[in-house]
């Protein structure tokens, strides 16, 4: 597949800047070129055949274990380099951040993401993004992977704004969903077919301990 570029003056850019000003959050329903996404599905996909995907555990460190009463997801980390597909989607994010960075101000450093596979009838139950000892996480992403999802398929993001306000996000193939990572509780309700998705955070630099 050609190397996809994504202009820095992409309208979408501005669009997701002036909605996390605003509101905190951010839907962009066609983030990327369809081809681009049903070549990340099909990456999470060979990977899940050959093993490479692990459950996913909740907290950190010493204290990270699975717990599917949490969450259910399968995931695999992403590297520079590992495959055409992810490399092009970390540079479209790279371009994200710097477009972040110039509106926002958030002294955004760098992007971590991870494929995340749901089974059916698994789902990741209200949550932060940001943990309480580690502010590194400003903002998550997430970049919906799934063709011909319907509604009664389920699966939504579900997201709990300002003023008891619920917003459902489908996840539909190429829709990102965007959210400050330590304002906006958020949940993946269970859907009845496999559900793929890119997760990830913008994160700037930690606070040195003294």
């Amino acid at each position: 597949m050609r190397a996809m570029h994504i202009s820095p003056e992409n309208p979408m850019f501005a669009a997701v800047v002036d909605d996390l000003a605003t509101h905190g959050w951010s839907q962009q329903a066609l983030f990327l070129p369809a081809d681009l996404v049903r070549a990340l599905a099909a990456e999470c996909r060979r990977r899940d055949a050959e093993g490479q995907l692990n459950p996913a555990a909740v907290g950190r460190g010493d204290a990270q274990e699975v717990r599917e009463s949490i969450r259910g997801d399968q995931i695999q980390w992403i590297d520079p380099g590992q495959a055409p597909a992810c490399d092009d989607y970390l540079a479209a994010m790279d371009q994200l951040r710097q477009a972040m960075n110039q509106g926002l101000f958030l002294g955004l450093e760098d992007f971590e993401c991870h494929f995340a596979l749901y089974p059916p009838g698994a789902f990741y139950r209200r949550h932060l993004d940001r943990f309480r000892d580690d502010d590194r996480r400003m903002v998550s992403a997430v970049l919906y992977l799934n063709e011909d999802w319907q509604p009664e398929n389920g699966g939504q993001l579900r997201m709990f704004l300002a003023g008891g306000v619920e917003h459902d996000v489908q996840p539909l193939a190429g829709c990102l969903a965007i959210f400050l990572s330590g304002v906006v509780p958020h949940e993946v309700l269970p859907a009845t077919r496999e559900r793929l998705s890119l997760t990830g955070w913008f994160r700037r630099r930690g606070n040195d301990p003294f």
